[in-house]
């Protein structure tokens, strides 16, 4: 099929990490959102990625730019547990038009079928404007987690990852028409919803 009769869509994605960005480690935030989104999603993407610090005022910069610059979606990681350092919820909040509370608390759910800590993760999404950002947990198999849900040995959805929600909120706020692959997470909209194959 070809990726012409997609909407083509632009999406920010920013690792926060004070050592990655100082050089001290690899990066693998970044790698890891951009390899999911490309195997999930059937629209052309524009990537805009982006590693900075643990610094509230340069999160919050950085997703004012991201938006202002088209990207209907924006994904971090990093920066959302209690240490002193963890201000990427605060920052982001601080850009809101809207709080969308739904995504942290299903994040939560997932996480917490792994490990008892997901309870000290505080990550929230909010929109701003005509897009919605999402802080995502700062490990790549907890990213995945997230965004795909848990499968059974068949593939069946067990839980619901918070990806399959993400094409109908951008729809509703004005967006791109998001296609994601079914096998890698089936996208749910109502069936008043959904596009005519063209």
């Amino acid at each position: 099929m070809s990726e012409a009769r997609y909407d083509p869509v632009r999406i920010g994605i920013v690792s926060i990490s004070d050592r990655a960005s100082a050089g001290v480690y690899e990066d693998k935030g970044l790698p890891a959102l951009q390899d999911w989104l490309t195997r999930a999603l059937l629209n052309p993407i524009g990537f805009e990625p982006r590693l900075i610090p643990d610094e509230k005022d340069r999160i919050s910069a950085t997703l004012i730019e991201l938006v202002d610059a088209g990207c209907s979606l924006v994904l971090t990681t990093g920066g959302t547990g209690p240490a002193l350092r963890d201000v990427t919820p605060e920052a982001t909040l601080a850009v809101a038009d809207k709080e969308m509370p739904g995504f942290g608390e299903q994040m939560r759910q997932i996480s917490l079928k792994f490990v008892p800590t997901a309870i000290l993760s505080r990550q929230v999404a909010v929109i701003r404007g005509q897009s919605l950002i999402i802080n995502l947990p700062g490990q790549p198999k907890s990213i995945t987690e997230t965004l795909e849900g848990l499968k059974d040995a068949d593939g069946q959805s067990l839980v619901h990852g918070i990806f399959s929600a993400v094409p109908y909120c951008i729809d509703l706020i004005g967006g791109p028409y998001m296609e994601t692959r079914d096998e890698v997470c089936k996208a749910f909209r109502p069936k008043s919803a959904i596009r005519a194959a063209r």
